[in-house]
């Protein structure tokens, strides 16, 4: 869910930066489909989730949020961050983000037979849409949230979760100020 993040922890790479997406729709043991070099991506992505999974600032953020969101709560943080990301990305880049997320696009499309079919499925609602610049947006991040929502099926309060953004935006923001140059520091454990 946290597709820009990943993205800005892979390696500037077409296939590190393919398999920080592709982490979030290949599930299981990877096999030799996958080149060398997307495989190291989809990993770094697998190490990347478990590593914040057992990570106290993530836990922070984790109880900050309404017990009544439960097992929603990590992907509103995924969500969350991706839009602080967004936000603040000047501070934590050099590039710009619409060129950065234009040559991510690029990659989508020049790929898009190797992506897995969910992924070639969104792919083009996420270029024409801009996803990865658009979550600067408050508005966004509701759209974004009200969407995961109805792909699930069981309801959720997971449509809601905007308002638990606003009710701690400065905290939820420090948390994602302590949490990235962790994230980085353990993303450069990987290989490239």
């Amino acid at each position: 869910m946290n597709y820009l993040f990943h993205l800005y922890l892979a390696e500037p790479t077409e296939a590190s930066l393919l398999g920080g997406m592709l982490g979030d729709f290949v599930k299981g043991r990877l096999d030799d489909r996958w080149p060398e070099g997307i495989r190291r991506g989809i990993e770094r992505h697998r190490g990347i989730d478990s590593f914040a999974q057992g990570n106290a600032v993530i836990r922070h953020s984790l109880r900050r949020i309404d017990p009544a969101y439960r097992h929603c709560r990590p992907v509103l943080i995924d969500v969350f961050y991706d839009h602080f990301l967004a936000k603040n990305w000047p501070r934590h880049a050099d590039i710009p983000l619409e060129r950065f997320a234009q040559r991510f696009y690029q990659i989508l499309e020049t790929h898009h037979d190797l992506l897995p079919p969910a992924l070639q499925r969104i792919a083009p609602r996420m270029i024409a849409g801009h996803w990865l610049e658009s979550y600067r947006d408050l508005n966004t991040v509701e759209i974004v949230l009200q969407r995961l929502a109805e792909r699930l099926s069981r309801p959720t309060p997971l449509a809601q979760g905007a308002a638990e953004l606003r009710r701690h935006y400065r905290e939820f923001e420090e948390d994602f100020n302590a949490f990235l140059p962790q994230a980085v520091s353990h993303a450069r454990t990987f290989p490239a």
